[in-house]
């Protein structure tokens, strides 16, 4: 389990299943934000406890994001190219009741932490579209940097958007960290 203020990352409980996939499949209000311009691949709940439930339960490759003891969200790592160690994240948060409240910044900070302690890439990567402003404004209050803008190659409801990079390396992202535990016992 890993903690920040309020946020939570941990794995899934068995007793989540339905709550999460509801979220995921039925009432998926984030993914108007998240690649709305690629349709969700429904799968049933069998299909989903086979496959990112289990995920979520292991804690290695997704966990639960939990706040005031709800999941409302969750986060996963992939590999865009495992070979030359090229490690993605992904964040969801469920409904627009989390969403501008900083809690997706807390929660990508821990999981961004936690995976550079447990793997040994020099980069981690996020990929969005700039059809999602709070996803570019979370990523480069994080840090991140701007890696690539593809533009208009993302076609939605009549309108081209970019697709957008963004990325940050082992040795910037501990320096950040660094910083933001200073300004804290300076603040304090």
């Amino acid at each position: 389990m890993l903690q920040l203020d309020d946020i939570c990352l941990r794995p899934a409980r068995t007793d989540e299943r339905d709550h999460l996939w509801h979220f995921i499949y039925v009432d998926n209000e984030w993914k108007q934000h998240d690649a709305p311009y690629f349709p969700l691949e429904y799968q049933s709940r069998f299909q989903f406890r086979r496959n990112l439930f289990k995920r979520l339960k292991a804690g290695e490759t997704a966990m639960v994001i939990e706040y005031q003891d709800m999941a409302i969200g969750y986060l996963s790592c992939y590999w865009e190219d495992q070979s030359t160690r090229w490690l993605e994240v992904g964040i969801t948060l469920f409904t627009s009741q989390y969403w501008g409240k900083q809690l997706g910044r807390k929660a990508l900070t821990l999981w961004i932490t936690h995976l550079f302690d447990r793997t040994d890439v020099a980069r981690i990567g996020l990929t969005t579209w700039s059809g999602n402003p709070r996803m570019m404004k979370c990523a480069e209050a994080l840090g991140l940097q701007e890696e690539g803008r593809i533009r208009k190659v993302r076609y939605y409801k009549g309108e081209y958007y970019d697709s957008l990079r963004y990325g940050v390396l082992r040795e910037e992202w501990l320096e950040l960290q660094r910083e933001d535990v200073h300004t804290l016992r300076c603040a304090g």
